[in-house]
């Protein structure tokens, strides 16, 4: 089972001064993505029952990228050194939006907590594609999030 994703609302939450069509836009994009990943191997249900579990995914923060600087960032002789080092180290690009959420998974019968942890997710620092457009970097952080769920399923 997957819930709908959540959107936390809480005064610590980090999605700075975002707009409320962006979450919005991106809780549905995290909703689709997870739910594809885990239909390639699972089959998903809309009922708690034996064998089953749950998955339930909270929206807890997001950057967007900040318009023309991101992309030229890469190309900028400062900002192609600080990225060039960056991707080496698997580390956050300059002005590259992310994106942060929780996991929590549950035995859908009990509603005993298996496990959850936080995340953090944003495209390689050299990712030119996800420095273009408000949310691509956010989006990108949701596809490499999703993957890593699936992986840690394995």
């Amino acid at each position: 089972m997957l819930d709908p994703v959540v959107i936390y609302r809480g005064a610590d939450h980090q999605f700075g001064n975002m707009s409320e069509k962006d979450k919005e836009t991106l809780a549905a994009t995290m909703q689709t993505r997870f739910a594809d990943k885990l239909r390639g191997r699972f089959t998903l249900v809309n009922t708690r029952g034996p064998n089953t579990f749950r998955v339930r995914l909270t929206l807890t923060g997001a950057v967007a990228n900040t318009p023309v600087l991101g992309t030229l960032s890469r190309f900028d002789m400062a900002g192609a050194i600080f990225n060039g080092v960056q991707a080496a180290r698997d580390g956050e690009g300059t002005m590259t939006g992310s994106v942060i959420y929780a996991v929590e998974m549950f035995d859908s019968a009990t509603s005993r907590l298996l496990g959850a942890y936080v995340s953090k997710q944003y495209p390689n620092a050299y990712d030119i594609k996800a420095s273009v457009g408000d949310l691509a970097a956010a989006t990108t952080g949701i596809d490499k999030g999703a993957d890593a769920f699936m992986a840690q399923l394995k």
